[in-house]
């Protein structure tokens, strides 16, 4: 299936696709070549484009980078951009979602889907309000319902009001019947994008079963190496090590690309996955990210800047005044909402 996807810069349009796809922008008409090739056109609001009988609508990215349709800048052309992308700042939120029912319970969940807890519901909404003054073009989150409630419910509290919209691009027909036809809700819409790389590490055999329960037969000690080494899996399970080569590979490979083009990117997921997305962040030892804890439902922020990710630790409210210290660009997006808003 043919993959088409666009990135708007100032007067250009950089086309990618796995197959030769036919593109019409405004009056402009061009044919998308091979993967990375670069095609300067101009483009009026709108556009369509089309593979075989599809077509969708595309909307031009707005100045303040609020387009719903925004999608991966080609990691192929980061090198052709760097010296560009380095200089702007970006925001990176990281949230481990709220409490689940098999949180509740005791019970090993890794990558069986159960929805939150009412305590949970409550930590996302929390966890909303501490970000509620932090910029977010693009939201990514696992494919589990904890992730993408959390991601959704601490959305609503956000002081921007925009609305999170899961990206459907399982089938042809998905990604038709969830087209957005105004250009004006386009850009009060943010795309949420689920993505199984950033799932719970998969505990196997232990999925379902009772902690404590699981100590008792088992042994602590083989329990604790488990759940807290590096590389030793639980039985038919993944280790942290193999959680962290999927979920890094992702960010690396789709997220990433979204910081250095700009965006203010919101990341919902797990404690092993987004642990592992730290470790790489922070550049951690496979010794230190082991004893790294995380709690459900409060907010990391990270700074994005000349290549670097700088942690500003958690955005509440004692120190939110020493988180929006550090960069002017948080300061001034927040000063804009007072400003619009009140």
């Amino acid at each position: 299936m043919a993959n088409a996807m666009l990135h708007q810069t100032v007067g250009s349009l950089h086309l990618l696709s796995n197959s030769g796809i036919h593109c019409e922008v405004g009056n402009n008409s061009v044919r998308l070549l091979p993967k990375g090739f670069k095609v300067d056109v101009g483009f009026s609001k709108r556009g369509t484009y089309s593979s075989g009988e599809r077509k969708f609508s595309v909307i031009q990215a707005s100045a303040s980078q609020t387009s719903v349709f925004d999608p991966v800048l080609s990691p192929s052309k980061i090198g052709t951009h760097e010296s560009r992308k380095k200089s702007n700042e970006a925001a990176l939120i990281l949230i481990r979602h709220g409490e689940s029912l098999w949180n509740e319970k005791n019970l090993f969940t890794g990558c069986v889907d159960v929805p939150l807890t009412k305590k949970g519901v409550e930590e996302a909404i929390e966890a909303g309000k501490r970000i509620s003054n932090i910029p977010v073009d693009m939201i990514y989150t696992s494919a589990l319902i904890r992730a993408q409630m959390t991601a959704m419910l601490a959305m609503t509290q956000h002081r921007r009001k925009k609305v999170p919209i899961i990206m459907h691009n399982e089938s042809e027909q998905a990604r038709a019947w969830s087209q957005i036809y105004s250009e004006d809700t386009m850009k009060q819409s943010i795309p949420v994008i689920a993505a199984w790389q950033l799932n719970e590490r998969m505990y196997g055999e232990l999925q379902g079963l009772n902690k404590q329960e699981t100590a008792d037969r088992f042994g602590k000690e083989k329990v604790h190496e488990w759940r807290r080494s590096y590389d030793i899996p639980p039985p038919n399970g993944e280790s942290l090590e193999m959680c962290a080569q999927r979920a890094v590979a992702y960010f690396k490979d789709n997220i990433e690309p979204q910081l250095l083009s700009g965006k203010n990117v919101m990341i919902a997921a797990h404690g092993n996955s987004l642990r592992s997305i730290i470790m790489y962040l922070d550049k951690l030892t496979s010794q230190e990210v082991i004893s790294l804890e995380l709690s459900t439902g409060i907010p990391m922020l990270y700074i994005f800047k000349e290549g670097k990710f700088i942690r500003r630790g958690s955005p509440v409210a004692p120190t939110e005044a020493g988180v929006y210290a550090y960069t002017r660009r948080l300061a001034q997006y927040r000063q804009k909402l007072d400003e619009t808003l009140h």
